[in-house]
């Protein structure tokens, strides 16, 4: 006989069973159909820069490999933290990546507090590439060179304006680096991307960007005028270019980088295969050739060399960091 309290206790049942049942299949086939639908990696600086740019390279032949689409979103703001964090507090299952860029090896010593950890919230998955950064000026700066501009800064402290893509990005702790070996002091113009900062520069309103080497095309075109490179040798892509330590800062060097990140707990196979699927996308010929033509060196690395690279990347920042003196809030 159905009685009210049997009734009551089949429907509780039947309500539990579906998540029971689904939570069953999500644990043990994550491995063997992933990716089943479109996966979204999460670029955490505005859309239209470079570090954007190699993103959709990547993105675009990774969504070939993978079968299914990996989709660019763009969640820029305060010190690529935006981003990272919505990456750290994702599901870790494979749907939710990070393009991450150096700011991970330095937030945690620049800012007061974050709401994640990017080595215990974030698992590193592969390397992307390397790189350099270009030292631009506007056309209408009086420096032609690194050690004219350094002048130029020393005889007006303060006054000169270096933009960057945000507190705390590459190219700003590049900008910090070179202040204290050339002893200078510039005033900091934060943007919300690298597109911003450099449409700033073109007309001056800026005084010198450190950027990546896609932006050597405004510098042939004239607009701007490219002083130096961050290296320790000139890059291939620009061998014409001085690197910063022989036009005017002795031992100042700096290589930037881009690599691929998950939320913590992601399944170890997920793991491998999106590692595997990046290392196939970086040997491409349209993709090499795309990064090497702006100054980026293809490196995919195992998830284990990354988790080391970012630990002493992250030990070298915090020690200059510390040593400005600089804190956000």
């Amino acid at each position: 006989m159905l009685t009210r309290r049997r009734l009551i206790a089949l429907s509780a049942a039947s309500a539990i069973a579906p998540n029971a049942l689904t939570g069953t299949v999500h644990a043990q086939t994550p491995a063997s159909t992933w990716p089943d639908r479109p996966v979204h990696m999460i670029v955490p600086i505005a859309a239209g820069g470079p570090t954007d740019t190699n993103a959709r390279i990547v993105a675009d032949r990774l969504s070939k490999i993978l079968g299914q689409q990996v989709v660019v979103d763009n969640k820029g703001g305060a010190g690529t933290n935006i981003g990272n964090e919505f990456v750290a507090h994702s599901d870790p299952d494979g749907y939710t990546i990070l393009y991450g860029t150096s700011s991970l090896s330095a937030n945690a010593a620049l800012y007061r507090a974050l709401t994640y950890n990017p080595m215990t919230d974030l698992a590193p998955v592969s390397l992307v590439a390397k790189f350099p950064f270009f030292m631009f000026v506007p056309n209408s700066s009086p420096a032609k060179t690194v050690a004219a501009f350094v002048a130029d800064a020393k005889a007006r402290p303060g006054k000169l304006i270096m933009g960057s893509p945000g507190t705390g990005s590459g190219p700003h702790l590049a900008e910090l680096l070179f202040m204290q070996m050339a002893r200078i002091h510039m005033t900091h113009a934060p943007y919300r991307g690298a597109a911003p900062a450099f449409i700033d520069l073109i007309p001056g309103r800026i005084d010198c960007y450190f950027g990546s080497g896609e932006l050597l095309t405004y510098s042939r075109s004239g607009q701007v005028r490219v002083l130096g490179s961050s290296g320790s040798k000139r890059s291939p892509a620009a061998p014409d270019v001085p690197t910063i330590a022989e036009a005017g800062v002795p031992g100042y060097e700096v290589e930037s980088w881009q690599g691929v990140f998950v939320p913590a707990k992601t399944p170890d196979p997920i793991v491998q295969k999106l590692n595997a699927g990046i290392a196939k996308a970086l040997a491409a010929p349209d993709v090499v050739k795309k990064l090497t033509a702006t100054a980026y060196t293809p490196e995919p690395t195992s998830p284990e060399a990354l988790g080391k690279f970012l630990k002493e990347d992250t030990a070298k920042w915090s020690a200059i960091i510390k040593s400005a003196g600089l804190k956000i809030d």
